[in-house]
């Protein structure tokens, strides 16, 4: 069965939407990831967009996470990093380029589809339904996708650490609470109040959006050098033999169908 387009993009008003559509868990795979590379470079580079929104057409998934049977295919002896990633590249694209970026997060949102998010400006959530989750410590990797620089910075050291040790499920109310989103809100008035932000943040004159957020960006410090060192962790777990069973062990059990992603902190808490 052929699968059609994983993300559709619909700008008005200076606001870019970029609905995921990639079922059934939205998974970061062959296909999902390079579009979202492309509409990243695409959004960055329009004049015209001035706000870019992030949502999923599937209610009970954002992104589930970064396709395991990719990892499992990547080498276990990259030599160390002296540029970023194409994945880190693609997460700083949203934080860094000249407009807003906002993730509306309804579902599930685990591993590098969290990293996504964090790496966006804005990150509001549907309360009662979102739920987040760094699985990765329990597959035998880390956050490789910028996950340990988001969250230490977002969040503090003890509930970064909570978080991407305790592999476990974060509601939508403790994210908020934590930092991990700005908000948290009613599923009816999620959409509507991202929506008149957006819409507000676009009204403003350009160069003033893009200007006041360069000079908050200026506050994070060392965030690239920090993204190599993140990445050089990473790439050295891979070829560890219990990573290698972690992986197989996470497949074997369920992962990355809907059924096994919406129990993923039990299931974590199943590999080790």
């Amino acid at each position: 069965m052929s699968r059609g387009k994983p993300l559709h993009l619909h700008i008005v008003d200076g606001v870019a939407t970029v609905v995921i559509d990639n079922p059934p868990v939205n998974l970061f795979d062959r296909l999902l990831y390079p579009a979202m590379m492309r509409v990243a470079e695409e959004v960055a580079a329009d004049d015209d967009v001035r706000v870019v929104v992030l949502r999923s057409l599937n209610p009970d998934f954002f992104i589930a996470h970064f396709d395991v049977t990719l990892i499992q295919m990547l080498p276990t002896d990259a030599p160390r990093a002296e540029e970023l990633n194409s994945f880190h590249a693609m997460c700083e694209a949203f934080r860094t380029m000249p407009k807003a970026t906002i993730a509306v997060i309804e579902g599930r949102v685990g591993g590098g589809g969290s990293e996504l998010a964090l790496s966006c400006d804005m990150r509001f959530a549907a309360l009662g339904q979102a739920v987040f989750n760094q699985p990765e410590v329990a597959l035998g990797i880390l956050p490789g996708g910028s996950g340990t620089v988001r969250l230490a910075r977002l969040a503090g050291r003890s509930r970064a650490l909570e978080a991407i040790l305790g592999c476990d499920d974060i509601d939508a109310a403790t994210a908020a609470e934590w930092g991990w989103v700005n908000r948290a809100l009613p599923p009816d008035e999620l959409w509507p109040f991202v929506d008149r932000l957006a819409r507000r943040i676009a009204s403003f004159p350009p160069h003033a959006v893009a200007a006041a957020k360069a000079a908050v960006l200026r506050a994070e410090k060392e965030v690239v050098a920090d993204l190599l060192a993140e990445g050089d962790a990473f790439n050295a777990t891979l070829g560890h033999p219990r990573t290698v069973a972690a992986l197989a062990a996470f497949m074997d059990r369920g992962g990355q169908t809907p059924e096994g992603e919406r129990r993923l902190g039990e299931l974590a808490g199943e590999l080790g």
